[in-house]
């Protein structure tokens, strides 16, 4: 594919759209640009500024496409959309991250924002984070000196800020199978049902043993400068039974969330919503019937 050239005010901008990934990552270790895939991030951030100097399409390598199960773990391609996903035949693990593509923006939005473009954003508030920590998904990075894998709760540092290095472009996410009785859910709170930014939200995923908790992974939204983990909840869910675990959540549980006061809520109301929907996710797993 040729690079295209187009004059934008007194400066040149390039954007090349390759179909294989190594000339993808030959064009970012020329210089820095601006990867774009769904675009539904990138554009509205531009606000009134002009495109960038040098962009890179992704769009057409089909390498980054595509969700595939190997050697007991998932990859998700990083072009993969939300609408993708939620078409996708999968099994109950992934019953959360169905429901948080739902409410990824609108349907236009799904069928063009790709999964991996929700985690670089990194907005605290990103549906699919929480998620995809349930999952102990992975981040897979390429670059033209190799690549690495990162575990996500460590590829997201902070509010916009991501481990994503010069020259490296994300390839897929990569989450390992759990098998058994497994499940999932995912419960936002927002001024509306959808096109609206979480003011919390919260993920879960329960696998159960003998009609008991054997492990819980449960995850919170845009009430800390990045999604975290509830491990304090998680530890005492271990060994409850199905109807057991709605009652077992405490304020305390949330005590080390980090949220912040602003024109959509405020630091306490955020805690109390996450408190809110735990017990509502929990007592949904815990009526629902499992499958693998």
């Amino acid at each position: 594919m040729k690079r295209l050239k187009a004059r934008t005010g007194c400066a040149e901008m390039v954007v090349y759209r390759p179909e294989i990934l190594e000339d993808a990552l030959g064009f970012l270790a020329e210089a820095p640009a601006t990867v774009l895939a769904g675009g539904t991030d990138v554009f509205p951030a531009l606000g009134d500024r002009p495109v960038p100097g040098r962009v890179l399409d992704v769009t057409a390598i089909a390498g980054l496409k595509g969700i595939t199960r190997d050697d007991g773990r998932w990859r998700i391609g990083a072009g993969v959309t939300w609408a993708e996903l939620i078409r996708a035949d999968l099994p109950a693990m992934f019953d959360g991250l169905k429901m948080a593509g739902r409410q990824v923006g609108s349907v236009q939005i799904q069928n063009t924002a790709t999964m991996a473009g929700n985690i670089c954003n990194a907005s605290p508030a990103a549906d699919g984070v929480p998620v995809l920590l349930t999952l102990d998904a992975s981040v897979e990075l390429a670059s033209d000196n190799g690549r690495r894998e990162v575990p996500l709760a460590d590829f997201v540092t902070g509010v916009r800020k991501t481990d994503l290095r010069a020259g490296e472009v994300v390839t897929a996410l990569l989450v390992p199978d759990v098998a058994g009785d497994v499940r999932s859910g995912f419960g936002k709170l927002g001024s509306r049902a959808y096109l609206v930014i979480s003011i919390v939200s919260l993920a879960g995923l329960v696998r159960f043993d003998a009609g008991r908790v054997a492990e819980a992974r449960l995850a919170a939204g845009a009430a800390s400068p990045v999604p975290m983990r509830l491990t304090a909840l998680e530890g005492d869910l271990i060994g409850l039974g199905p109807d057991e675990m709605a009652g077992a959540v405490r304020a305390d549980h949330f005590t080390a969330l980090t949220p912040i006061d602003d024109v959509r809520a405020g630091a306490d109301y955020r805690r109390d919503a996450c408190h809110t929907l735990a017990i509502r996710l929990l007592d949904a797993c815990g009526t629902a019937g499992g499958r693998s």
